[in-house]
C-alpha cells in the first residue's frame, strides 16, 4: 500500500508541471483546428442541409406553424446551426482524444522516467504493434463482460459496482502496458502483473470514477444550450487532465515497482555451505614395545 499512496501523491504533484498542463490543452487545440477546418469547408452547406430538412419535414410543419402563431418565426434557421454543432462535436472530441491518447501517455511516462528513474534500463519489451493488440484484446473482453453483465444491472447495488469494476479492469490493463512498454521485458511485465494485480485494479477503478466527473459538465452543456460552447471545452480539458493524472499514477507506480523488482533480482543469493572435506588421519601410529634386556630378537 505504501507504493500505491506514494505514486498517487507524486502523480498529483506532477499534474502542475508545465509540460503536463501544456499537454492537457492539446485536445482543445486539436478541436479548434478541426472545427476551423470543418467550418471553412462545410459549415454553410451543412447548416443549409439541416435547415431544408427541418422546413420540409411534414410532422415538424405543424410545430413550426404553432410557433409562428406565438410570434416565434425563423425557428428552423435558429435550430439548424445548433443541431450541426451538437452532431459534429462528439466526432471532433473522439478524434482529439484518440490523438492525445496515442501521444500523451508515452510523453508522460518519459517525463517520469527522465526525472525520477534516469538510470532504469530500457528493455523495450512492448512494441507498438503488441500494444495495439493488447489494447484491442482488453477492450473486446471488457465490452463482452459489459454485455454479459447487463442483466445484473437491474439489481441496484450491482449497477454501481459492475460497470466501474469492468472499466477499471480495462483502464489498468491498458495503462499498465503503456507504462512498462519501454522499460520492462516481457517476463518482468508478467511478474509485476501477478504481484500487483489488486493494487493495479484499485487504481483503474478509481481512475474510472474520476473520469466520470467530466460527464457532469458535459451533461450541463447539453442542458444549458447557451453555455454549450463554453462547458464542452471545459469538460474536455477536465477529462484530459484526469487522463494525465491516471497516466502519471500508473507510470510512477509501475516504474517504481520495476526498479524494486530489479533490485531484488540483483541481490546474489547467499552461497550454499560446502560439504566438509574428507578428514585425513595424521595421528602417528603407536610405537612397538622394545624387547626385554638380554633377549635378542631372532
Amino acid at each position: 500500500m505504501g507504493l500505491l499512496f506514494d505514486s498517487f501523491w507524486r502523480a498529483v504533484a506532477y499534474c502542475v508541471h508545465p509540460r503536463v498542463i501544456a499537454l492537457s490543452f492539446l485536445p482543445l487545440l486539436i478541436m479548434a483546428a478541426l472545427a476551423a477546418g470543418l467550418h471553412y469547408f462545410y459549415w454553410d452547406a451543412a447548416v443549409q442541409f439541416v435547415r431544408v430538412a427541418l422546413e420540409s419535414s411534414n410532422w415538424l410543419g405543424t410545430v413550426w406553424q404553432w410557433l409562428q402563431n406565438w410570434g416565434m418565426t425563423e425557428v428552423p434557421a435558429f435550430l439548424a446551426p445548433l443541431l450541426v454543432i451538437v452532431a459534429v462535436t462528439p466526432a471532433v472530441v473522439v478524434v482529439a482524444l484518440l490523438a492525445v491518447g496515442l501521444f500523451m501517455t508515452p510523453a508522460l511516462v518519459s517525463l517520469v522516467a527522465v526525472r525520477r528513474f534516469p538510470a532504469l534500463e530500457r528493455k523495450k519489451g512492448g512494441s507498438l504493434l503488441l500494444g495495439l493488440g493488447w489494447m484491442l484484446g482488453s477492450t473486446l473482453l471488457a465490452v463482452l463482460a459489459l454485455l454479459v453483465s447487463m442483466p445484473l444491472w437491474l439489481i441496484p447495488p450491482l449497477v454501481l459496482l459492475l460497470p466501474p469494476l469492468i472499466w477499471g479492469w480495462l483502464t489498468f490493463r491498458v495503462m499498465f502496458f503503456d507504462a512498462l512498454a519501454e522499460h520492462a521485458s516481457k517476463e518482468e511485465r508478467r511478474t509485476l502483473l501477478t504481484r500487483y494485480r489488486w493494487s493495479l485494479l484499485v487504481m483503474g477503478v478509481l481512475s474510472g470514477y474520476l473520469g466520470a466527473a467530466p460527464g457532469i459538465v458535459w451533461a450541463s452543456g447539453v442542458v444549458f444550450a447557451a453555455a454549450f460552447v463554453v462547458l464542452i471545452p471545459v469538460a474536455i480539458w477536465i477529462y484530459t487532465l484526469v487522463f494525465a493524472f491516471s497516466s502519471l499514477w500508473f507510470a510512477h507506480f509501475c516504474l517504481a515497482a520495476l526498479q524494486q523488482l530489479r533490485r531484488e533480482n540483483s541481490v546474489e543469493p547467499p552461497a550454499s555451505p560446502q560439504p566438509p572435506a574428507d578428514v585425513i588421519d595424521v595421528t602417528p601410529a603407536p610405537a612397538l614395545p622394545s624387547p626385554a634386556p638380554g633377549i635378542s630378537a631372532s
